[in-house]
């Protein structure tokens, strides 16, 4: 019989049958069947700690024998308190107040909302705009779609039924380039804002690694040249750390490499580990104290039903005890030193003519070709190695668990090249 499930970004006409997963430990999952597959991209960037890790089991289960869900609307448990204040105390200092909501998507929608109220409670009603990037990707959820690329992004069939909003080019320079490489983009994100700041609210930024995109990896020069602009135009800087938040781009936060402090910062994915889905919007004082008043307009209007969930807040810190207690940034050095290793170091991969570039930050890695033609059949070449890889557009991707072997990272790179090298 036909599954009733409705698969996402997939063409029904042609979608194959989804293997059923059955369990999980580790790195891997286990099909029914018996089959176990390498999950080379831990299940859309966020089971970072792998599958049934102990203590975020115990976690979640002893968290279920006191309290599954209360509303936050004016009552507060000690699991959000407890984790708020934590985020509070590893995210880039200012970051002091923390709004719960239960996905990437929906922190973002927050992140939006609370940018242009904050400005008519500044008397700027006019601000009510966003600039976004080129290549961004920041979620599927209306106001999101409207931030994404709108020509190469994945949402510009809905072009007529979102909201218009600025964007400005990519970053070009790399992650190590010097200051000089990485002086005309921002010259060019100088030029939108010298002609539209006065109706934009925020700068719309995922830090260093722009990932659903098209995996582009940017220089840290640029997210302090953004800072500073911000500040000049008077626009409020959001740094959307849902994908490179906790750890993916070897420092805990993207915002670290640069020393740089958003306005706004979302987190979400690996918040959780992977175990539930939650998320959170942090907020300077500068932002929050905006909205101390006592007018109808100086309350925040935006309240999802599972904001601060007791279970998705207990695990939250369970995963981030782990992460400093186990040395996870030491974990990605070593997974980006394999990754370097297996993919930059052999000059093959860059020889091959579909090959248009390879590029590797922190549990990142992406070979990104000219065609997506020339990816058809990679998931079933992978599979055919023990290996879970789910490429989209032109971009064949690694972001593993930082708990995988390097035995197995190896084994992920090595299905990736051999695809193109067989």
């Amino acid at each position: 019989m036909t599954s009733p499930v409705w698969h996402p970004y997939a063409h029904l006409a042609t979608q194959p049958t989804a293997p059923k997963v059955v369990g999980g430990a580790g790195p891997r999952f286990t099909l029914e069947g018996g089959e176990q597959l390498l999950d080379a991209t831990c299940s859309w960037w966020c089971m970072i700690h792998g599958y049934a890790h102990p203590r975020l089991v115990t976690a979640i289960k002893e968290q279920a024998d006191t309290l599954c869900h209360v509303m936050l609307g004016g009552l507060i448990h000690d699991p959000a308190e407890r984790l708020a204040r934590e985020l509070v105390r590893v995210t880039p200092p200012g970051l002091n107040h923390v709004f719960f909501s239960d996905s990437g998507s929906v922190g973002m929608e927050v992140a939006m909302k609370m940018a242009v109220q904050y400005h008519r409670l500044m008397g700027k009603p006019d601000k009510a705009r966003m600039l976004s990037l080129m290549k961004a990707y920041h979620g599927d959820t209306a106001g999101c779609m409207a931030v994404c690329d709108p020509e190469e992004g994945m949402h510009s069939l809905f072009s007529g039924y979102l909201p218009r909003h600025h964007f400005a080019p990519a970053p070009t320079a790399t992650f190590d380039a010097e200051y000089d490489a990485v002086a005309s983009d921002l010259a060019a994100l100088r030029a939108i804002l010298e002609q539209h700041h006065d109706e934009i609210a925020a700068l719309l930024m995922e830090p260093l690694l722009q990932a659903a995109g098209g995996l582009n990896m940017t220089s840290p020069h640029y997210l302090r040249g953004a800072r500073e602009l911000c500040d000049e135009f008077d626009v409020l800087l959001v740094f959307d750390e849902v994908a490179t938040g906790f750890g993916r781009t070897g420092r805990l936060f993207a915002a670290d490499h640069a020393q740089v402090t958003p306005d706004i910062m979302v987190l979400s994915k690996g918040l959780t580990g992977g175990y539930l889905g939650h998320a959170a919007t942090l907020a300077t004082d500068r932002v929050h104290d905006a909205f101390i008043g006592d007018t109808p307009q100086h309350a925040f209007m935006h309240g999802p039903t599972f904001m601060g969930n007791p279970l998705a807040c207990r695990v939250a810190l369970e995963s981030l005890a782990v992460f400093e207690e186990e040395d996870y940034l030491e974990k990605i050095t070593d997974l980006s030193r394999v990754l370097r290793e297996e993919l930059l170091v052999d000059q093959g991969l860059l020889a091959h003519p579909q090959v248009r570039d390879v590029r590797v930050l922190g549990a990142t890695a992406a070979i990104e070709v000219e065609d997506s033609v020339s990816l058809r059949g990679v998931a079933e070449h992978a599979r055919a190695h023990g290996v879970w890889l789910r490429p989209f557009g032109r971009w064949l991707y690694t972001m593993p668990a930082y708990i995988t072997p390097e035995a197995d990272m190896r084994l992920i790179a090595s299905t990736m090249k051999k695809w193109f090298l067989r």
